[in-house]
């Protein structure tokens, strides 16, 4: 690292890590590219914005290779603390096109949803490096749609008086039960 690097690197009040420090966003977003995952991250129709940003800013953490937003364009950036500067962010206007680009890509749907029969526990799955998983609004959940089109349906289990834990408390669990499979080497072998 070069002297105006360090000094950069010293004074940088972004919420990074020490390597990406003193860096422009495009350079962070680059070195991160390097080595992004093949998780991808989904959000239908959220209406808390706070939710969203903290949904991106979750993403970010796991090194998601990107967010898409289905319907509303809109999310509290700030939630996000400028993280969706470091992973692209894809907009969609239906979930048929986003469904249309998930197979295209061979992407496996995993939509994360307590509120149908269909939903088996989070716990019993077994991730597929190529997964997207789809996060709903806390009140009406997923469409019926979306939920047609996922290739599982799972349930974050509840061991208290709740069903369900906030939706950007649940992205997160999702994410790290993904990287604890698929990046991290804690499959059945544990």
């Amino acid at each position: 690292m070069d002297a105006r690097t360090q000094k950069l690197a010293e004074t940088d009040t972004r919420n990074l890590r020490d390597e990406y420090k003193g860096l422009a966003n495009e350079q962070v977003f680059a070195r991160l590219a390097e080595k992004r995952s093949a998780l991808e991250v989904a959000i239908e129709n959220v209406e808390h914005d706070f939710n969203a940003g903290t949904i991106v800013r979750s993403a970010n953490n796991f090194n998601a290779a990107r967010v898409h937003i289905i319907g509303r364009r809109k999310y509290n950036r700030r939630g996000a603390m400028c993280t969706d500067k470091y992973l692209e962010v894809v907009h969609w206007g239906s979930v048929a096109e986003f469904v249309a680009d998930q197979r295209a890509r061979g992407q496996e749907i995993v939509a994360i949803e307590n509120h149908t029969e269909r939903a088996r526990p989070l716990a019993q799955m077994r991730f597929r490096e190529r997964t997207t998983l789809v996060f709903g609004s806390e009140g009406a959940g997923l469409s019926a749609e979306m939920l047609a089109a996922a290739d599982e349906v799972r349930e974050i289990e509840s061991l208290g008086s709740t069903r369900s834990v906030n939706v950007g408390v649940a992205a997160g669990i999702a994410m790290y039960e993904w990287a604890r499979q698929c990046r991290l080497g804690g499959g059945d072998d544990e």
